[in-house]
């Protein structure tokens, strides 16, 4: 069974994770205008989250001491300590709300029902991660269906048109070199990727 324990933890990891392979999240307050360097964007969304966890775990902490109470048997005596614990618990519940709206972290509904449902949310991450592959294979084999086919036509032209195919080539093999020229002289690439391949 997944507690809420569970989540929170998996949430504090990720968050912790997307902190640092995003880049965006790490931009310091100087850099988007603010005044103090050393305090960075993502350190008011850690804090957040991690109060939001704290309320969480205090949250759960009553809720347990609430079950032991109304499990053992209900004496005027433990009654008088039912009262302040759910006051304690509304109050809890009050601090978690408040504390949320500044935390932006979007879970996926599938997850959440998964968690309903007393199943692992890994098993979301993995079935996306099952499907991007699928659908990655899929493409794969229609680029190399349609590279057999640009080569199939080549040879047919070759034969049929033999001097065009030539100059076809020279200009294909100009326009690598362009490219290759273009690719080292920037510094970044969007793919971050700086090989051109020749497609002769």
């Amino acid at each position: 069974m997944i507690t809420w324990m569970d989540v929170c933890l998996s949430l504090r990891e990720r968050e912790r994770e997307r902190a640092v392979m995003d880049p965006a999240h790490n931009t310091s307050a100087a850099e988007i205008g603010g005044s103090n360097g050393n305090a960075t964007v993502s350190d008011d969304s850690k804090e957040s989250l991690d109060q939001v966890i704290n309320s969480i775990n205090k949250s759960l902490v009553v809720l347990h001491q609430l079950h032991l109470s109304l499990s053992s048997s209900l004496t005027p005596s433990s009654q008088l300590h039912l009262l302040p614990r759910l006051n304690s618990l509304v109050s809890e519940l009050n601090s978690i709300s408040k504390l949320s709206e500044k935390c932006n972290i979007q879970i996926p509904m599938e997850v959440l029902s998964l968690i309903d449902d007393g199943k692992n949310p890994d098993e979301f991450a993995r079935d996306v991660l099952n499907s991007c592959v699928a659908r990655n294979q899929a493409t794969k084999g229609k680029t190399d269906a349609f590279k057999e086919l640009r080569k199939h036509i080549l040879e047919e032209l070759e034969e049929t048109f033999p001097d065009e195919v030539d100059k076809y080539r020279e200009i294909r093999a100009t326009s690598a070199a362009e490219a290759k020229r273009l690719a080292q002289s920037q510094t970044v690439l969007p793919n971050g990727d700086a090989k051109v391949k020749s497609e002769l």
